[in-house]
């Protein structure tokens, strides 16, 4: 299963302009300014917080369940044309240590709005409460073992899928406080170093990324992955090898719209393409109408954007396919995809797993379903 809560606030800290407020950018950039001899560089940092409230209550509660190894949670940020990445580097992400404003200042605008988090100040000018004891500081945050996540970049731009999981449980266990995350190069406190990326003489490019206050479908999301798969066929037979190799793939009951709120099963059934008539004393059947299984913890299901094409649930430890007596299904919660747009499920079969038999297929049937208020 995959939930997703959006960003309720976020901005970016540049160091150029220490007293300037950004909250209602549309793009969060982190970014280093370097003049031609190296001698004055300039950072800038992203601030993003999200509500976890729905979450912690669900845990708490069971609908979402707790193991060793899930939930897991995904920072995503979605590249908004970054420029100028010429070598392999790496973003990291922290929690933030003391709480901010968003504040409704833009970076065009003129005059400077210092109403909110800036580099120099958490809240806004008038009141002008410091980051930190270090003038300038750019923001403050808790770092060592379970504080830190990253994600490697390689010379090209591309969305931001970061491993939060630690990060996030210390929020849920009130190790720390929820003040957001932000994501930055590596760099000290009021970027005082220059042994590190953000301090250097080096220009390592522009990342821009999709903010909260964006008007497409790009906004930030913090994403929950659990293994809510369950397997009791009861009295139904598996599909054999040989009705997988020539295997037609279809939803049952599939409705053209599904409220936002809603929390939905759908059926999904497998069958050979073309099943033999069996006969007994009381008649025959055709074998189309009889429920067969799709292969146990190798069935997956994706869910793209219609429209965009963009993934929003992949294949993975996610979204495996359940069965009950009745035959296949997956669970799908709505509440956390953007109304009023189309999603199409898409379908992964893995049979003979790990064997030299092994078959990996994939159906794409325009299986869609529209999202509304």
């Amino acid at each position: 299963m995959h939930y997703f809560e959006y960003a309720t606030k976020d901005t970016t800290l540049y160091e150029r302009s220490s007293s300037m407020n950004t909250g209602l950018d549309e793009i969060l950039e982190i970014n280093k300014d370097v003049n031609s001899d190296g001698s004055v560089v300039y950072a800038s940092r992203a601030l993003i917080k999200f509500d976890l409230t729905y979450i912690s209550k669900s845990i708490s509660s069971g609908l979402i369940p707790s193991s060793s190894n899930f939930p897991k949670f995904y920072l995503n940020l979605y590249d908004a044309n970054s420029r100028a990445l010429n070598i392999s580097q790496k973003l990291y992400g922290y929690p933030v240590s003391q709480s901010w404003d968003m504040g409704d200042g833009r970076s065009d605008s003129v005059p400077e709005l210092q109403d909110g988090a800036t580099w120099r100040w958490r809240d806004n000018s008038n009141t002008k409460t410091y980051w930190a004891s270090v003038t300038g500081s750019g923001g403050t945050w808790f770092s060592g073992s379970g504080y830190e996540a990253s994600q490697s970049f390689t010379h090209e731009p591309a969305d931001l899928r970061m491993d939060v999981t630690d990060i996030t449980w210390k929020w849920l266990g009130s190790t720390v406080p929820n003040e957001g995350f932000m994501i930055k190069r590596s760099g000290s406190i009021g970027n005082a170093s220059t042994l590190v990326e953000e301090g250097n003489a080096t220009n390592y490019g522009v990342f821009s990324f999709f903010g909260r206050e964006t008007h497409t479908v790009y906004q930030p999301k913090l994403e929950v992955v659990w293994d809510d798969s369950t397997w009791a066929t009861g009295s139904l037979s598996a599909l054999s090898s040989t009705n997988l190799e020539d295997m037609v793939l279809y939803m049952r009951g599939l409705r053209p719209e599904y409220k936002e709120t809603s929390k939905t099963k759908f059926r999904v059934v497998g069958r050979e393409r073309y099943p033999e008539k069996t006969f007994s004393t009381t008649g025959y059947s055709t074998g189309y109408t009889t429920a067969k299984y799709l292969p146990s913890g190798s069935t997956y299901y994706q869910i793209k954007d219609a429209y965009t094409e963009d993934i929003i649930v992949p294949f993975g430890s996610g979204s495996v396919v359940s069965c009950d007596s009745t035959g296949n299904y997956f669970n799908l919660w709505l509440n956390g995809l953007q109304s009023e747009r189309f999603y199409r499920v898409e379908y992964k079969v893995i049979s003979g797993s790990g064997t030299a038999d092994e078959t990996v297929q994939y159906f794409d049937e325009n299986h869609s379903f529209k999202v509304v208020r």
